[in-house]
């Protein structure tokens, strides 16, 4: 029998399982206080999952505020939604609007791999489906422990299946993303999953429950036992190696129900049926109702007993805390509801009324007859608690950065350059990652312009127009561990220049933020120096955060990840046949280096493989100049100034070098500037760099762009032959190249 509300109120000293449900002693007491009684089970149940880190951001609130101050404009249009609803929604122009959003799903991808990343990718895609909009790609920022170790093996082939299986079933591209390894995230694989979708503005939709009668009606897939409490608890705990932890199961995704989903929500959206909709992802029915109810007229009924379910021995208290996919919830005028279960069958979707919404001010959740749920529904889902947790810079930051590089052996001769970039090449984090993208569908829908191992995902929005988005994910954890501030700037320079190579110009950011235990001052610091840092740049670089996430709890035991702040960057370009790609594509092309080289080595690749060092500052960001170099990349691909643009990032000029020349396989000549130090001029990671590759012919005019932009030119080389040449120092063939930057990970997967 149910614990009822009447219940409750007779029995206030009956035990309560609240701290197993991750609840704090402290929060527990709160949630009396408002109710003025015990919780029922139902209600314990909706509070834990709905005040969980996952779900509430009780830790981060206070410092993701910052946020809303940055201005709600775009460099191409307004924000039409932003932070607080599913996704942010952009005006791209043309009376078109893009929505994307990029959300963690780590832990569930540790204890199951594929289905943690599928379902991954199966909840953000609903994210985007929620706001109206049709999802038409997916991108993944993946980071595993050392490539070498037994538990990579278990984890990295899983995830890498489920982010392709799903994704590929759902008929949507993978266009993008990253593969990183550290010995950090051994144990705390992070699965970060971003989906963007496209909607003209009269289309969007919003999380309301409005209109006092109007039907609640659940539909997709059937309510189960998997992924109780899933999400929303798991992502709220740190992973004990010596304890207990709570593990709860994973949910279990089905894709070609969800696709059935999309394309039955897009035809109700169509039919002008639907006053409000969410998805059911973290917290499933709980989020749903209380978000839904507190964001409209504030009151709804709901009987529980309606709910379809796959598994009848289920509790009331499980059938709201489950996380079972492929689940949607909308708000429906009574006149419309026989046309929405017309549509509904049509695509063999489940539907079915489950309440209504009243002007009570409550959400009453009711089964069996009885009320088991009696709530102000913004004390559930948007009054919960908010902890302006401690936060000090350790004592241990002065030490790492203070242990610079300049002391570590650098190579000297030509042969010794020569043997390190081997080496660089064929390492973990630059080796070939098209093991894993070979995987991805990256063509599907037949929109794809740019995708993998380009700077950037690009995608056509419109045939006729050919105007396009491009995104990009970035993030160094090195550079963050070094210096949080500067590292997130650095993160989102980076995905801010991979957008604007293409040609496309940035206009804005959705970032997740995934760090240790906010319980802990040090990692509390390192998030709030991450989210100073990022405010500062997106308000000099004019691109407003419109959403994301924030992963805490990345640790096992004492062993937190590094803090590692992925920044989504979108941009948007007027006619996609004008993009940029990345690779030399023509023998005689004039090769360029935009920007400055200086030594900036801490943190770098070559510290890392060669002495396994992470200590000094990490390079100076200067958004000044990210700035006046993206309108240089713009407006040369508006002109059809460029051949290729390539962004240099981790492993410097010398990585930039062999991926642009093994791309469409044409070698190149190299001679590097005068009075240059030849290994800081191949292997360091200085920040706002890019090379170019121009014909002779538009050679003059780009290099009086630069100036016009105060943008520094060098001449490099020009793009001949099958190898990699240096002038004074060495050559490599390109067979050479390309058989060490693919061993790796396909050696290492094989094994």
């Amino acid at each position: 029998m149910a614990d009822t509300v009447e219940q409750a109120a007779r029995t206030p000293d009956t035990p309560q399982p609240w701290s197993e449900l991750g609840l704090k002693e402290d929060e527990y007491r709160r949630i009396r206080d408002i109710l003025g009684r015990r919780p029922t089970g139902s209600e314990l149940a909706m509070y834990s999952v709905m005040w969980s880190e996952h779900c509430s951001y009780k830790s981060s609130k206070v410092h993701l505020r910052r946020f809303g101050e940055l201005p709600a404009e775009t460099p191409v249009g307004k924000l039409l939604a932003g932070i607080g609803e599913n996704a942010g929604v952009i005006d791209i122009g043309q009376n078109y609007a893009v929505t994307f959003k990029i959300e963690s799903h780590n832990h569930p991808s540790y204890i199951e791999p594929y289905q943690g990343a599928a379902t991954g990718v199966g909840g953000i895609v609903r994210d985007i489906l929620a706001m109206g909009a049709r999802p038409v790609g997916v991108m993944d920022a993946l980071r595993f422990g050392p490539l070498d170790a037994p538990d990579t093996h278990r984890v990295l082939p899983g995830v890498v299946a489920g982010v392709g299986g799903y994704g590929n079933c759902l008929g949507l591209p993978t266009i993008g993303g990253e593969v990183v390894f550290d010995g950090s995230y051994l144990g705390n694989p992070l699965v970060n999953a971003l989906c963007v979708g496209v909607l003209k503005h009269e289309d969007l939709h919003l999380a309301r429950a409005t209109g006092v009668g109007n039907k609640v009606i659940l539909y997709g897939a059937a309510t189960g036992g998997d992924g109780i409490g899933g999400a929303s608890v798991l992502a709220s705990e740190t992973f004990d190696e010596t304890g207990p932890a709570k593990r709860p199961s994973v949910q279990v995704g089905d894709p070609f129900q969800e696709k059935l989903l999309i394309e039955c929500t897009l035809e109700l959206f169509a039919a002008g049926v639907i006053n409000g909709i969410s998805d059911l992802g973290a917290a499933g029915l709980s989020c749903a109702t209380a978000e839904l109810a507190s964001s409209g007229d504030g009151g709804m009924h709901v009987d529980l007993d309606l709910v379809p379910l796959r598994d009848h021995t289920l509790s009331p208290e499980e059938i709201l805390m489950s996380e079972s996919q492929e689940r949607m919830m909308a708000i429906v005028e009574p006149q419309h509801v026989d046309r929405f279960f017309e549509i509904c069958r049509k695509w063999d979707v489940l539907a079915t009324d489950i309440g209504e919404v009243t002007d009570t001010g409550r959400l009453i959740i009711d089964w069996h007859g009885e009320t088991i749920v009696d709530v102000r529904p913004r004390t559930v889902a948007a009054e919960g608690p908010v902890y302006e947790r401690p936060y000090a810079r350790p004592d241990w930051q002065d030490r790492v950065q203070a242990d610079g590089v300049n002391d570590l052996p650098r190579p000297a001769t030509g042969a010794e350059l020569r043997e390190t970039l081997i080496r660089l090449v064929g390492s973990p984090n630059l080796a070939d990652k098209s093991w894993v993208t070979d995987q991805y569908d990256r063509y599907v829908r037949g929109d794809s312009v740019l995708a993998q191992p380009e700077d950037s995902g690009m995608l056509r929005i419109d045939e006729g127009s050919r105007l396009g988005v491009a995104l990009a994910t970035d993030c160094n954890g090195r550079f963050a561990y070094l210096d949080p501030y500067a590292g997130a700037q650095s993160a989102l320079a980076e995905a801010y220049r991979n957008v604007a190579v293409t040609g496309a110009r940035p206009v804005a950011v959705s970032d997740c933020l995934n760090f240790g235990s906010p319980e802990d001052p040090a990692v509390m610091w390192q998030f709030e120096r991450a989210i100073a840092g990022l405010v500062d740049a997106c308000r000099a670089l004019g691109t407003p955060v419109t959403g994301g996430n924030v992963s805490f709890y990345n640790q096992t035991g004492e062993q937190a990840i590094l803090p590692t702040p992925v920044v989504g960057v979108l941009g948007v370009i007027d006619d996609v046949a004008r993009r940029t790609p990345m690779g030399f594509s023509a023998e005689g092309d004039i090769v360029l280096l935009l920007g400055e080289t200086k030594d900036e080595l801490a943190g770098s690749t070559w510290a890392g493989v060669v002495h396994d060092h992470l200590g000094g500052l990490p390079p100076v960001v200067d958004l000044d100049h990210e700035k006046r170099l993206a309108e240089v990349l713009v407006t040369a691909a508006q002109q059809g100034l460029l051949s290729s643009a390539h962004d240099l990032s981790d492993g410097g000029l010398a990585q930039a070098l062999v991926e642009s020349a093994l791309r469409h396989d044409h070698g190149v000549r190299v001679t590097l500037p005068d009075g240059a130090d030849p290994f800081v001029a191949l292997f360091s990671e200085s920040t706002g760099r890019v090379i170019v590759s121009v014909t002779e012919d538009q050679r003059g005019a780009f290099e009086a762009l630069c100036a016009d932009h105060g943008v520094p030119v060098d001449q490099l080389g020009v793009v001949a032959g099958d190898q990699l040449k240096v002038t004074g120092q060495f050559d490599i063939g390109l067979a050479e190249l390309r058989a060490a930057w693919q061993q790796p990970i396909r050696q290492a997967v094989a094994a």
